[in-house]
C-alpha cells in the first residue's frame, strides 16, 4: 500500500483550517501525513496545527504557488493529495484519491469539483455553475486536458518530481493549480472525476473585488506560461505524444 500525504497551504484561515483538519481525522483511510504550509499567518494557525497533531511548515514569503510547491517538496508520501484550508473532504476522499491514482498509474493526476458552502444561494450557484464549470470546460478545452482544481486534486510524488522544476513558485500573483496544469508534460494526463467532490467556501464570490483578483491572477498566470511555452507548441507536443503512445499507456484523459 502506498503512503499518502495531504498538503494544505494556509494563510490566516485558522477556523476554516480547523474544520478541514477535523474532516481529515474522519477519513476511512487516514492520510499517512498532513502537511500544513503556514504561509506567514498571524492568527491561530500554529495552535490549530498543534491541536490536530499535523506537521506545520512555516513559509514567510507570501504566495499560493510557493506554498503549494514547498508543501509538495516537503511531503514524504508516495502520493500527494492537495486541499485548500477551506476544503471539507467527505470521509472517503483520501481513500478514493488513493484508489484512483493507483489504478491510473504514476503519470496521471486526478481532480474533481467543489460543492460550495456559505454565502447565499446565488453565490453558490455562480461558484458551481460558472466558476468551476467554466474553469474545467473552457480552460480544459484550451489545455487539451482537464485542469487541476487546487481545492481538490492528487498526483504521485514521482509526477511532482518531474514537474517541480517547471512551476513558477517565486511569483505570488500566480494560480498554483493553473500553472501546474499548464506544466503537465505530453506523457502525463489528468483524470477529471465529477464524483470526487469536496466542500469549498463560497467566500471568493462575496464581493466583486475577490473575483476580480482571481481573474487577474489567471490572466497573469497564462501570460507567464505562454511566454515559456506557446499554446500551439504545447498542443502540438501533446498530439505527437498521443500518436506514439504504446498500447498499454493511456495517452490522455
Amino acid at each position: 500500500m502506498p503512503t499518502i500525504s495531504v498538503v494544505i497551504p494556509s494563510r490566516n484561515d485558522a477556523p476554516l483550517l480547523a474544520d478541514c483538519l477535523a474532516a481529515l481525522q474522519r477519513q476511512t483511510r487516514p492520510p499517512d501525513e498532513v502537511v500544513v504550509v503556514d504561509n506567514g499567518s498571524t492568527d491561530d494557525t500554529a495552535a490549530v496545527c498543534a491541536a490536530a497533531g499535523v506537521r506545520r511548515l512555516f513559509l514567510s514569503v507570501p504566495g499560493i504557488a510557493g506554498a503549494t510547491a514547498a508543501g509538495f517538496d516537503a511531503a514524504s508520501g508516495d502520493l500527494l493529495a492537495r486541499l485548500d484550508a477551506d476544503s471539507v473532504p467527505p470521509p472517503d476522499w483520501v481513500e478514493r484519491v488513493e484508489r484512483i491514482l493507483v489504478a491510473q498509474g504514476p503519470m496521471t493526476a486526478v481532480t474533481g469539483p467543489g460543492d460550495f458552502y456559505g454565502g447565499n444561494r446565488l453565490t453558490r450557484w455562480i461558484g458551481e455553475n460558472i466558476y468551476i464549470a467554466g474553469y474545467i470546460h473552457v480552460v480544459g478545452a484550451f489545455l487539451g486536458h482537464p485542469p487541476l482544481f487546487g481545492s481538490n486534486f492528487g498526483m504521485s510524488a514521482s509526477m511532482w518530481t518531474q514537474l517541480r522544476p517547471l512551476v513558477h513558485r517565486d511569483l505570488h500573483q500566480v494560480h498554483d493549480d493553473l500553472d501546474l496544469s499548464y506544466q503537465i508534460r505530453p506523457w502525463m494526463s489528468v483524470l477529471y472525476d465529477p464524483t470526487l467532490r469536496v466542500g469549498v467556501s463560497a467566500r471568493p464570490f462575496d464581493n466583486w473585488s475577490g473575483l476580480k483578483r482571481r481573474l487577474v491572477m489567471a490572466w497573469q498566470t497564462f501570460d507567464l506560461d505562454f511566454r515559456g511555452e506557446s499554446p500551439r507548441a504545447r498542443r502540438r507536443a501533446r498530439l505527437q505524444a498521443r500518436r506514439i503512445a504504446p498500447p498499454d499507456q493511456p495517452a490522455e484523459a
